[in-house]
């Protein structure tokens, strides 16, 4: 199931900014929302940084050199958690590279998912909360924010093309 929801962000992605031009990817709908540029990259960080993590190996990032086909004047481990509206005015790329590396997270992912096994996905990674989260229960956040975050970038695209 985790696989299946996965899969689904590339189209989510796909539909939120195919066709927008660089003005209406980083145009605001208010003075502090989020941009689709930001919307997009920071789905795509977010995931990638987080599964990377459980994967224990570098995110694809950096991996891959998006960080530098990006060259966003932001930290290279800076993945939008608490960015400044400023920050997120940063974050500005043409659509083929914002679906591109969101599309390289999500693979990565996949891939990821591909070698886990039952024990693994209930293996309390994270003590801390109460319940204790399993690494199934991190997958399944990691998938929820992401598929939150293209619903808000779904959303802003529809206001901009309705104005």
């Amino acid at each position: 199931m985790l696989t299946e929801g996965f899969g689904r962000l590339d189209d989510l992605v796909r539909t939120a900014v195919s066709g927008l031009g660089d003005q209406q990817l980083t145009e605001r709908i208010g003075p502090q929302a989020n941009t689709v540029a930001w919307l997009v990259w920071h789905l795509a960080r977010e995931q990638d940084a987080q599964v990377a993590a459980l994967r224990g190996t570098e995110e694809v990032w950096t991996a891959e050199g998006w960080a530098d086909r990006f060259g966003l004047p932001l930290d290279p481990a800076d993945n939008g958690y608490g960015n400044t509206t400023q920050q997120v005015a940063a974050v500005r790329a043409p659509a083929e590279l914002l679906i591109g590396y969101a599309h390289a997270a999500t693979a990565a992912s996949i891939a990821y998912l591909g070698t886990l096994t039952d024990d693994q996905l209930d293996e309390v990674i994270d003590p801390g909360w109460d319940p204790p989260v399993t690494r199934g229960v991190r997958l399944v956040s990691v998938l929820d924010d992401a598929v939150q975050h293209a619903g808000q970038a779904a959303f802003v695209r529809g206001v901009l093309l309705s104005a």
